[in-house]
């Protein structure tokens, strides 16, 4: 099956002008060019990965300026990128700006028109799909009253419409399912888990982790323009919240600067993320951090609570250099009641027959709320491995695992 959309080392550099840059020639003119030259520029985006198969749904989470929907519109072909290519199979449909292509001396019926062509569809399919665009905005007293008379909400009704029936193989979604009141949401999301169904891949961007932990099959998380968490929607979402809950409860000021054994730099925000209310203190791979195909790999995770917590729950993926996911593994929640706080516990994590092609890989490691809802603590991208011997295929879809926990308070063995 080939791959709906893929995104590989993309980039987009925009320009920066002085706040005061002249507006017209005799300004310009008047002023001897000056303020007239970019003074800088700035990556809304850079070395982004990710692919989408065709019936799957991509979640984007991000700040405001984070770069989402640059990277939709990327991929819509409205621009290019500076860096990285970008390859997408079939049609595309676009939930970008709801409208955007719509005239206001036009009746709604001539509109739908317009944007159908401007979308990829002929006449003839416009014609058939007509009675189903106007059924489904629930306009048909309106549709031949010029667009002008029509509100914002209608105006939003009548695009999401359009651009739903228009047959997409890709659909792109941004922030735009709060159209209309809440049984015209539900419809939408309805319609576009439709699409899904029929093979339809989408890409969602919002701001809501809920939204995508309902939604999505997979998320990424974009930051400043860099992937910093790309996997399953319930861990990115995680990720995501654990940032802003840590704005308050953290105990590690942001910014500061801890390093892990083996010497790499631990930064929240950066390659480390949560509330900090338990703290992983060390990893340690075993046998090393060259490891032979077929191989057995231990991980031994040093952890405690900073205060009483009731439960933990923890999770381990192996990803590759490019932020996919290659397996994943979770514990049932672990009790720690009789855990004494500022006290350290071992947990570890037995992987058998580790089956993977030469190349770099990472352990990233992250201990969770009983609810799953936020991160305590995060590890992204520090525990490195190499896989040096030769092997054909990446085989990790069935690897035996085991958590193990032995303390004087309590025995754990979860599979």
């Amino acid at each position: 099956m080939n791959q709906a959309v893929i995104v590989y080392g993309v980039g987009k550099r925009f320009r920066r002008y002085h706040a005061h840059r002249p507006r017209t020639i005799m300004e310009a003119a008047l002023s001897l060019g000056k303020r007239m030259r970019p003074k800088g520029s700035f990556w809304a985006l850079k070395n982004v990965n990710f692919t989408v198969e065709p019936g799957q749904m991509l979640g984007i989470l991000g700040h405001n300026g984070a770069g989402k929907s640059t990277l939709l519109r990327l991929i819509g072909g409205v621009g290019r990128p500076d860096t990285g290519t970008i390859k997408v199979n079939g049609r595309i449909g676009a939930l970008l700006e709801l409208g955007a292509g719509f005239h206001p001396d036009l009746t709604g019926r001539e509109n739908v028109f317009v944007s159908a062509a401007i979308s990829g569809l002929t006449r003839q399919e416009t014609e058939r799909s007509f009675d189903d665009i106007v059924a489904f905005s629930e306009l048909e007293k309106f549709i031949d009253s010029p667009l002008r008379a029509y509100s914002t909400g209608m105006q939003m009704r009548l695009a999401f419409a359009i651009a739903v029936h228009t047959n997409p193989d890709v659909m792109l979604v941004d922030e735009v399912l709060a159209v209309g009141d809440v049984a015209f949401q539900s419809k939408c999301i309805k319609r576009i888990k439709e699409l899904q169904h029929n093979g339809c891949a989408i890409l969602f961007i919002s701001h809501s982790p809920e939204q995508i932990q309902q939604l999505c099959d997979q998320a990424i998380w974009l930051k400043a323009g860099q992937v910093v968490a790309q996997g399953v929607p319930d861990i990115v979402a995680g990720q995501y919240n654990s940032e802003m809950r840590a704005q308050t409860i953290q105990k590690t000021p942001v910014g500061e600067v801890q390093k892990t054994n083996s010497g790499v730099e631990l930064e929240l925000s950066k390659n480390r993320f949560g509330s900090l209310e338990a703290e992983i203190k060390s990893v340690q791979l075993v046998p090393g951090i060259e490891i032979n195909p077929g191989e057995d790999l231990s991980i031994e995770i040093l952890y405690q609570l900073n205060v009483a917590v009731e439960a933990t729950a923890f999770i381990m993926t192996i990803t590759n250099e490019e932020g996919e996911s290659l397996h994943n593994s979770s514990t049932d929640l672990i009790p720690v009641i009789d855990i004494p706080v500022n006290e350290q516990q071992e947990l570890k994590l037995h992987l058998d027959n580790l089956n993977l092609s030469p190349g770099k890989y990472f352990v990233d490691i992250g201990m969770y709320d009983k609810s799953w809802s936020y991160a305590y603590d995060y590890h992204w991208h520090v525990y490195a491995f190499t896989i040096a011997t030769r092997q054909d295929d990446v085989i990790l879809q069935n690897v035996p695992v085991r958590w193990e926990m032995n303390s004087p308070e309590m025995s754990l063995t979860s599979k």
